[in-house]
């Protein structure tokens, strides 16, 4: 199935040649614009800060973006793209003999990444052409046979996955035998907790059976959306601070944002390391039905100054005269 192409280089503003850490730098930059907490418009926020997740996903990760880099110049024919000979992306794509076709709408990925890069965005199931879509037994009569589960993605945010959600999935089908499609929505929950890699079971809508049988289930699998602040392992959360030498030095007083919206002030202590992780209990995600919360370490990033005026260096040099600290 052709799909639009997606240029993720231009969606984070970024050149081919672009560094990890440019790519790091233009994601953290545009998700912080168009976050839909702080957007006057949330729904076309709400979609923009979806591509730029998109664009992050495959950008930032090594193998996707080499697959990604192979699709070449295609893009510039226009109209709708397919894949190059040979190409190994995601599960897309019709089974042996063009067996039914199942598309998701509504996940949080486009066409064009759940078809490459998704896990099952774009799956097939049934049985291929040249053989019944149920098995008879010895007069004819249809054997009754379950209907396949289906799998694929969901883009789910940090702020969803703290509070939970509704979301509205569309799923469509397509029998190239019969030229014949069929749409239908799915509301699913996204319980509060959810962690990357978490599968959601819907009961009853897979593939459907046959011969009198059950419907196969779906499943969705959860991808937590990158965030420009924090970043999550299970149910715990973790935020990068900057903090100044002579802050990680002598000690200072600093507010740190939460997911929840509130601000925390915490104490950096004297003599805290480069990379040293300090932990705010109970301000993570929550653990399932349980009403607690993992944590947020907040991860410490000395910063060095790259220029200095002239007083400036005149007391560190004043410094390294007196101090009797000895790092070798």
């Amino acid at each position: 199935m052709a799909v639009a192409y997606k240029d993720y280089y231009q969606i984070l503003g970024v050149p081919r040649t672009a560094s990890d850490a440019d790519i790091k730098k233009a994601f953290r930059k545009l998700a912080r614009e168009h976050h839909p907490d702080v957007a006057k418009d949330k729904k076309a926020a709400e979609e923009k800060f979806k591509e730029i997740n998109e664009a992050n996903e495959v950008l930032s990760d090594p193998e996707k973006r080499k697959k990604y880099d192979t699709l070449g110049p295609n893009w510039q024919d226009g109209g709708g793209f397919e894949p190059p000979p040979g190409w190994q992306g995601g599960r897309g794509g019709q089974a042996r003999g063009g067996a039914r076709e199942f598309h998701f709408g509504g996940t949080g990925f486009s066409d064009f990444f759940e078809q490459f890069f998704g896990g099952g965005g774009s799956q097939s199931y049934g049985f291929p052409m040249d053989e019944e879509y149920f098995e008879t037994g010895g007069g004819g009569q249809a054997r009754a046979r379950r209907g396949s589960d289906v799998e694929g993605d969901i883009l789910v945010t940090l702020d969803e996955a703290m509070h939970g959600t509704m979301r509205t999935i569309s799923l469509r089908t397509s029998d190239p035998r019969t030229g014949q499609e069929e749409t239908h929505s799915v509301t699913v929950r996204i319980p509060a907790g959810a962690s990357d890699g978490r599968r959601i079971r819907v009961p009853g809508k897979g593939a459907p059976g046959s011969g009198g049988a059950e419907n196969g289930d779906l499943f969705l699998r959860v991808r937590l959306a990158s965030h420009p602040d924090f970043r999550a392992k299970e149910s715990d959360l973790y935020h990068d601070l900057d903090v100044a030498p002579w802050e990680a030095v002598l000690g200072t007083e600093i507010i740190v944002p939460s997911l929840d919206g509130s601000t925390i002030k915490m104490r950096i202590p004297p003599g805290t390391a480069n990379g040293q992780q300090l932990r705010l209990r109970g301000r993570g995600l929550p653990k399932g039905k349980t009403g607690e919360r993992g944590d947020l370490y907040v991860v410490v990033n000395v910063v060095l100054p790259t220029q200095v005026n002239e007083e400036e260096r005149a007391l560190w040099e004043q410094l390294a005269k007196t101090s009797e600290f000895r790092p070798r």
